[in-house]
């Protein structure tokens, strides 16, 4: 080998080794979910009663949680998406268009989601937890509530007693149907309950869907509307084991894996877009004083529902 090609081959050398150190040390300063080769499993936070809303504590929907759940799945390096359910449920609409919402994303981006239940994963909050392809819970997390619930009351008694005269003007003979201040009417239970069993039908699917062969209970033990512990929702088939979000990534995915948690939009810029035209703040403050008994009994089947599961 001659002399000059030696050295055109040792400045080659050297300039490449230079090109990969810069491009080292260049990738040492990107955040470290942006390397290459590290294993990202972003984190979605999806708690609280589905649908209910009061203007302190508004509930679970998809309007609120559309965001969130694109910004995960769209996360550069992601291996997976993890979900951290806590809810009691709610609106069996908001529900499934949240599940729905999560398999699409899922299929589009070809990324396995991972669920972890913590307090509970009840009626609608287990609906979506069945957008999971695995579900990972607690051995006191609550599991199920595969059913449909509605309720009322009935102060038709309690107007007469105090000597108010109820007066309702309608159009549509069923207009009316279930007012709490008239008599319960028996053909008005039978269209509800009608209503219920086919809603029921939509969640057993759902779920008979998403679980498949892993569902281990007969139907009338499954979806009566009961609830179970851990241990026993996973011999169900209702979930795949026990384990918390952090364990199970690591022996996963390894020691590094990154798991940023995505959460809403907030801050000086969320705050400037939402900003009141002039003058909306003193009608805001009057239209929460109006509304002040209604939310006081949304917080309160609120409550009530999470005391239903012991929370």
């Amino acid at each position: 080998m001659s002399e000059q090609t030696s050295d055109r081959q040792g400045h080659s050398g050297a300039h490449s080794g230079g090109r990969s150190g810069w491009l080292e040390r260049a990738q040492g300063m990107l955040p470290a979910r942006f390397r290459r080769g590290m294993a990202v499993v972003p984190v979605v936070r999806l708690s609280g009663v589905i649908g209910a809303v009061t203007p302190l504590r508004p509930g679970m929907s998809l309007a609120g949680v559309a965001k969130m759940l694109e910004r995960a799945f769209g996360t550069r390096n992601a291996k997976a998406v993890a979900l951290v359910i806590n809810s009691p449920g709610g609106s069996p609409v908001q529900s499934r268009q949240i599940y729905l919402r999560i398999r699409q994303l899922a299929a589009e981006k070809k990324l396995p989601v991972l669920v972890f239940v913590e307090d509970v994963a009840a009626s609608g909050g287990y609906m979506i937890a069945c957008a999971g392809d695995e579900i990972y819970c607690d051995p006191s997390s609550i599991l199920g509530s595969i059913g449909v619930v509605g309720g009322s009351f009935g102060l038709e008694g309690l107007i007469k007693k105090i000597g108010v005269e109820r007066r309702l003007y309608t159009a549509g003979s069923h207009k009316a149907m279930l007012d709490p201040f008239l008599p319960e009417n028996p053909d008005d239970v039978a269209r509800l309950k009608s209503i219920q069993r086919e809603i029921h039908a939509i969640f057993i699917a759902l779920v008979k869907q998403s679980r498949g062969s892993r569902l281990k209970g007969p139907d009338e033990e499954l979806f009566t509307g009961e609830y179970w512990a851990g241990e026993t929702a996973i011999g169900l088939g209702l979930a795949d084991g026990i384990g918390d979000l952090r364990a199970t990534l690591r022996a996963r995915y390894g020691e590094k894996v990154l798991t940023p948690v995505i959460a809403p939009a907030s801050g000086m810029l969320s705050g400037l877009l939402g900003r009141r035209a002039p003058g909306a703040g003193s009608m805001a403050a009057l239209d929460g004083l109006a509304s002040l008994p209604d939310d006081l009994i949304s917080a309160v089947e609120t409550r009530a529902i999470w005391a239903k599961f012991g929370l």
